[in-house]
């Protein structure tokens, strides 16, 4: 195994960067998933770590060896595409076991027992016969992922693997990756565009717009202490609120705050300010109590889980609330609303504040 130092990495096309001078590291042994918006350059950076492209500048580092210019073959990397090219003329267990076969440090019998340990940990030793032809788009990535764990290479990339994957197939892959990455320890980096796929296996999320991390850290993190609006807003379903906010007097003020907050010294005088807080952290209740604000119920739906889905608005600002429980009024009926303070958020110019 062997840890991964992307050492400011720039790479530009014409007049577009598509990465911006990242410069971080993922630790070996780890699942670390890139993960953002289409177009934030999270494929490309993948793309310059498999060799597929060469950084405009910086360095990539893998165990301490500088593989920035070399091609794919020299890395010793895995990878599993969006579309996975396999044989169509050979069986499951042949394709698994084709990169391999001219590796002349794998014996034959050292083959074999890596084609039935990912046959097993994959679940697919029913499907150990058959041929890629007759296997659906689910198994086929499944297949595509025992080919490049079983070579035992130090690190191994997957490009959005699930994107081609219908619903129901996806949540076996997910799970199928889940177990692999714990059985096999190798380093591994995922991109993905989808929030429940890097919560669900990754160790690490590196959040990537415009080119840059914005925060690479635990998932349970990024989701609790976003560094950015576009973390709080990207991470949830339904994202983070963002009420606007008045700084005055050492005092912040906001249409969901029943009392002024204190303005931390950090804040910037001028800037943008906003409130942030998530809608499963907003409590929703009849009648009036400390701290709460009276709000009118605009919209209700049963979202994910069972749980009610609401808007509500406090004069010309509309909240989103995520309660267990139906709302204590019917549609443009009043509420009130409360924002714990030690929920409470605060972005300046879209960047978190803190005391």
């Amino acid at each position: 195994m062997a840890d991964i130092v992307i050492d400011h990495v720039t790479k530009r096309f014409a007049n577009f960067t598509a990465v911006d001078d990242i410069a971080m590291s993922f630790a070996d042994g780890e699942v670390a998933c890139l993960l953002g918006p289409s177009g934030c350059g999270k494929t490309t950076l993948m793309r310059m770590l498999s060799g597929l492209e060469t950084p405009t500048s910086g360095r990539i580092l893998f165990g301490g060896r500088d593989v920035t210019r070399l091609p794919p073959r020299k890395r010793n990397v895995g990878m599993v595409f969006q579309y996975p090219v396999m044989y169509p003329t050979l069986s499951v267990r042949e394709n698994i076991a084709l990169p391999m076969v001219y590796d002349r440090q794998v014996s034959t019998a050292e083959r074999e027992r890596r084609v039935e340990e990912v046959l097993d940990v994959l679940d697919i030793r029913p499907l150990a016969d058959a041929f890629i032809e007759n296997l659906s788009a689910g198994n086929r990535q499944k297949v595509a992922v025992g080919r490049a764990v079983a070579r035992q290479s130090e690190i191994v990339l997957f490009d959005e693997p699930t994107t081609n994957v219908e619903v129901n197939a996806k949540l076996h892959l997910i799970r199928a990756f889940k177990l692999v990455a714990q059985r096999l320890k190798q380093t591994i980096v995922y991109v993905t565009h989808d929030q429940t796929e890097a919560m669900t296996l990754a160790d690490r999320i590196a959040l990537m717009q415009a080119g840059r991390i914005l925060q690479y850290d635990r998932p349970q993190v990024l989701y609790n202490e976003p560094t950015s609006e576009f973390g709080g807003w990207f991470l949830g379903n339904p994202g983070m609120n963002f009420v606007p906010a008045e700084v005055a007097g050492g005092k912040i003020t906001s249409p969901i705050l029943a009392a002024p907050l204190p303005a931390p010294a950090g804040l910037k005088a001028g800037g943008k300010t906003t409130i942030g807080i998530r809608p499963e952290q907003v409590r929703m209740v009849a009648g009036p109590q400390d701290g709460s604000v009276a709000a009118t119920l605009t919209e209700q739906a049963i979202g994910i889980a069972g749980r009610y889905l609401t808007k509500a608005r406090i004069g010309h600002t509309v909240l989103k609330v995520n309660t267990e429980s139906r709302p204590p009024a019917p549609l443009g009926g009043t509420v009130h609303l409360i924002a714990p303070r030690e929920r409470v958020m605060l972005f300046c110019d879209g960047q978190r504040v803190t005391a």
